[in-house]
């Protein structure tokens, strides 16, 4: 046999990152769907279309999975919030033309959809999971300030003046809870009433 050439690895190398993103895809749906108990390394590769073996060769814990799973949970989230605003430059916090109250409501949709109801139900899980909880609480604390900082330049925003970068945060902490909320029941009438009045607010105290 001959050797192995770039060509011949090119086709196995798209193979398995399209296999690492079904299972990533699924672990999402799971969660979502069936929650942490729900959720084992067999249910989430039966939904990829894909052997277990071949989950554990990409994964080779439910624990690593699952982490894996926020991880790319938190990149969606970060593009979807992203991908609404196209024309907004990276790292620049400039108010001109900025529909604030169109921003509020974008943040508050990344907390009212399946990706962050995914990642509830990995956060429940952690907090009775020692080992999974270290890796998750650091992961969250790195989405956390990567979704402060796009909040940030889709507002606009100059955390230099005071009180700007609590206001960031508590319109986050607000969204968040909306999504708690979403969990139990869909009121989307009134989300939107809140949305609008904290686009008023923020705009306000952005100035």
């Amino acid at each position: 046999m001959g050797a192995v050439t770039e060509a011949d690895r090119a086709p196995k190398q798209d193979r398995s990152r399209a296999t690492r993103q079904r299972l990533l895809e699924a672990a999402v749906a799971c969660l979502a769907e069936h929650g942490w108990a729900g959720s084992t390394v067999s249910v989430v590769a039966e939904r990829a279309g894909v052997s277990r073996g071949a989950a554990q060769h990409h994964f080779r814990t439910r624990e690593e999975l699952f982490t894996a799973a926020v991880e790319y949970v938190a990149e969606e989230r970060s593009a979807a919030l992203r991908g609404l605003f196209p024309g907004v430059p990276e790292g620049r916090g400039d108010a001109a033309g900025v529909d604030r109250t169109a921003v509020v409501g974008a943040l508050v949709d990344l907390y009212t959809g399946p990706l962050f109801r995914a990642a509830l139900h990995l956060w429940v899980a952690a907090s009775h999971e020692e080992q999974l909880g270290a890796r998750v609480a650091e992961l969250e604390a790195r989405v956390g300030r990567e979704t402060h900082r796009i909040a940030v330049e889709l507002l606009g925003a100059d955390e230099r003046g005071p009180g700007v970068r609590e206001t960031v945060q508590g319109l986050l902490d607000m969204a968040r809870g909306l999504g708690l909320a979403n969990l139990l029941t869909d009121d989307g009438a009134r989300r939107e009433r809140v949305v609008a009045q904290w686009g008023r607010l923020v705009d306000e105290a952005l100035g």
